[in-house]
């Protein structure tokens, strides 16, 4: 089945769960549709790139479609003109029988051409698009409308379609479907005693400050313990900054953006993974995060927070350990909890069987192919 791929950018090495759809979903038989192009296509996909220069004509034209749309649809996303005509083009050339919408604002964009060309459509919320961005009125409207087009709905977790619902989204054919991570390459190496590690943006919804003043405080007596930052953003500096106030520069590396790669080395030899998400003031959230998924499948025991789907991930005391958003003292004391865990290799291997039961993702992208092929009745 010849399957489209909506996105915004393309292409993005962090975007693994995206990247894996473009290139293994229905085996690779796959389109790739993008707002931005970087002009990186590792997978030598046919492209359609939506946001191209407007003509003279759809310059003129531009002030009704976006009112139109807007009336319409609760959204201007939609292409119109030459550039509508251009992707209904490239769709019938390139012979799609399905589309999927990564994130649920590029469905707002997608729907309504899919359905003019009787083509399927699904999307799949994954976080930003289903907690930010349902602050909009707006597309809390323009997703309202746009569920009956839709031939399907799919999620990282059910923490975000419960909050799709809370503001009257929703579909009768929605599946919670993580992202998941590749067993096979994520899993457990030699562990380095007391080392943690925390992966991810430094942004407000990661709250780095608080994992690192956490880190210090729960190790001041473990003059052995590390913590590696992996990641970087807004919050970096200060973090660094922090550090050095807090006289913990020697157990502390922060490494920048690296390679996915370096990422799983990092984690397989790591012992705890750190993140102390949290809702930011802006109604950002998490959906499910990868690297929690991907530290699991690597042994590591996961101190975090009772964030998003994070719980459906970690069983407390089991797997890993969690505490309440903002609760810093619950964090420090979480971290030498962990620390203190006696049999800190059983607790490890529980977290891989939990990771290779519920996360590999040969098993999930499965799932996602026959849900899709079930809803159209192949």
């Amino acid at each position: 089945m010849r399957a489209a791929i909506g996105t915004s950018d393309y292409h993005v090495g962090g975007e693994t769960f995206i990247n894996r759809h473009i290139n293994l979903l229905f085996g690779g038989d796959t389109v790739v549709i993008c707002g931005r192009f970087n002009g990186d296509d590792p997978y030598g996909k046919p492209l359609f790139v939506r946001r191209e220069k407007l003509t003279g004509g759809d310059l003129i034209t531009a002030p009704f479609w976006t009112l139109w749309n807007r009336a319409r649809h609760s959204t201007s996303r939609l292409p119109f003109g030459r550039g509508k005509r251009d992707l209904a083009r490239f769709l019938r050339d390139q012979r799609v029988e399905v589309i999927l919408a990564e994130f649920g604002t590029q469905a707002l964009a997608l729907a309504p051409l899919a359905n003019e060309l009787g083509l399927p459509i699904f999307t799949y919320y994954r976080g930003t698009d289903a907690s930010k961005a349902l602050q909009s009125r707006r597309i809390q409207s323009a997703y309202r409308k746009l569920m009956p087009r839709l031939a399907g709905v799919f999620s990282v977790s059910q923490f975000l379609l419960d909050n799709l619902a809370r503001h009257g989204v929703r579909h009768d054919n929605a599946h919670v479907i993580p992202s998941g991570v590749d067993v096979r390459r994520f899993a457990p190496g030699d562990k380095q005693p007391l080392s943690c590690l925390a992966v991810g943006r430094f942004v407000e919804k990661k709250a780095p400050l608080v994992t690192l003043q956490s880190f210090a405080e729960a190790t001041a007596d473990r003059p052995d313990a590390r913590l590696d930052f992996v990641g970087d953003g807004p919050l970096l500096a200060p973090a660094q900054a922090l550090a050095e106030r807090l006289g913990v520069s020697g157990k502390v590396m922060f490494h920048g953006a690296q390679p996915h790669d370096m990422v799983r080395q990092a984690l397989q030899q790591t012992q705890f993974f750190l993140q102390h998400s949290i809702t930011a003031r802006d109604g950002n959230t998490e959906g499910l995060p990868t690297a929690i998924q991907e530290a699991m499948a690597c042994g590591c025991i996961t101190v975090s927070t009772r964030h998003a789907g994070i719980p459906e991930a970690i069983d407390e005391g089991e797997t890993g350990f969690l505490v309440d958003e903002h609760d810093a003292a619950g964090f420090t004391a979480a971290i030498g909890q962990a620390m203190d865990v006696g049999d800190k290799p059983a607790m490890a291997a529980r977290a891989r069987t939990v990771a290779e039961a519920r996360f590999d993702n040969d098993v999930l992208l499965a799932r996602l192919e026959t849900r899709i092929r079930e809803t159209l009745g192949r």
